[in-house]
C-alpha cells in the first residue's frame, strides 16, 4: 500500500480499538488514583478529628494517656495518609508514562491536581498537630 492510498478498515478498526483501550488504561489510572486521595483524606481527616477531640475533652485538664497519646495517634494517621498519597501519585506518574507510548499527549489529569490539594492539605493538617501546644 502507497503513502497515497487511504488505510484499509481492518487497519482503521485496529487503531481505534488501541487509541479506546489506552483512553481506558488511562481513566482507569485516574480512578485509581482517586481512591486513594479519598483514603488518605479520610486517614488525614479521622487523625485530626481524633486529635481536636481529645484536646477539646481535655479542656485544659491535664490527663495522662499514656503511651500512645492523641497528639500521637493524629500524627501517625496523618503521616501514613500523606504517604500513601505520595506513593499513589508516584505509581499513577508511572502509569502516565507507560501510556505515552501510545498516547503522545496525555490528557492533563484532574485527579494529580486533586492530589497537590489535599497533600497541601495534609501538610497543613501535620504542622499544625506537631507544633500545637
Amino acid at each position: 500500500m502507497s503513502d497515497g492510498e487511504p488505510q484499509s478498515t481492518a487497519n482503521r478498526l485496529a487503531q481505534t480499538r488501541t487509541d479506546l483501550a489506552a483512553d481506558r488504561t488511562m481513566m482507569a489510572a485516574d480512578r485509581t488514583l482517586m481512591a486513594w486521595i479519598r483514603t488518605a483524606l479520610a486517614m488525614i481527616s479521622f487523625g485530626f478529628t481524633i486529635y481536636k477531640f481529645f484536646e477539646f475533652e481535655a479542656a485544659g485538664k491535664v490527663v495522662d494517656r499514656g503511651l500512645l497519646s492523641p497528639r500521637i495517634f493524629a500524627l501517625v494517621m496523618v503521616s501514613i495518609g500523606l504517604l500513601a498519597l505520595l506513593l499513589a501519585a508516584i505509581g499513577h506518574r508511572r502509569v502516565i508514562k507507560a501510556l505515552a507510548v501510545q498516547m503522545p499527549e496525555p490528557p492533563k489529569s484532574v485527579a494529580e491536581a486533586v492530589a497537590g490539594v489535599v497533600s497541601v492539605f495534609g501538610i497543613l493538617v501535620l504542622f499544625a498537630t506537631a507544633f500545637r501546644h
